[in-house]
């Protein structure tokens, strides 16, 4: 269970969320700008709220009363970044295994499990500079999988993909989440990516949680 409280003054606005994940998808919906992101860098440790609290398995990570500030290294959490953010000189298992400090025989048998999961045995030895996008999304995912995160935060994962492949790739992110059984907190201003992939969905605009809009009316 995940439970966040988070304020945080902006240039254009105060962040000013609160919501619980059980352990399935809650994706934070709305338009471009509008503090998805943050929310997840505030999770993640990546920026700090002014106020409020963030809890992982009744495990504090942040909490302002408290004087509790988790650094990123060590809260267990794994975010796989819009862009993928993979290494360009190294090939795929390099990528995949660079956050693994202390090789065992669990880490090996979780590589083959994502690797076979994910459908990219055959790209073991590719250079990233030569994948597709789909392949890409792959990896990034399998190497924030190899940290065997309590949570998983995805930044607009699927926007650079092309539809066919985007379908597809949703269906693996939902079943890789009844695999895990940890909470997914997902980022998107594609509606159609929203409902496919969230068990519950957070709108949001300037900031703040509001009720279901007309979706149509975003500017993404």
């Amino acid at each position: 269970m995940l439970d966040i409280v988070i304020k945080k003054n902006l240039p254009d606005f105060v962040l000013d969320v609160r919501f619980s994940v059980p352990n399935n998808t809650l994706v934070l919906f709305g338009p471009s700008g509008c503090g998805k992101t943050t929310t997840l860098r505030c999770i993640a440790g990546l920026s700090k709220p002014d106020a409020g609290h963030i809890i992982c398995n009744e495990r504090v990570l942040f909490d302002d009363q408290q004087s509790i500030f988790v650094p990123p290294r060590d809260r267990h959490i794994g975010y796989m970044f819009q862009e993928y953010a993979l290494f360009p000189h190294m090939n795929v298992q390099k990528n995949i295994l660079y956050g693994v400090k202390n090789a065992s025989d669990n880490s090996d048998s979780l590589f083959k499990e994502l690797m076979n999961l994910l459908k990219i045995n055959h790209l073991i030895d590719r250079p990233v500079v030569t994948l597709s996008g789909g392949e890409k999304q792959r990896v990034a995912l399998a190497r924030a999988l190899m940290a065997r995160p309590e949570i998983l935060l995805l930044d607009e994962p699927l926007s650079a993909l092309d539809e066919q492949i985007r379908i597809e790739l949703q269906s693996e992110l939902k079943n890789m989440q009844h695999i895990l059984n940890i909470p997914f907190v997902l980022v998107t201003h594609n509606w159609d990516e929203a409902q496919a992939l969230g068990d519950q969905i957070i709108f949001m605009d300037q900031g703040r949680q509001i009720r279901q809009p007309d979706c149509l009316k975003f500017e993404v």
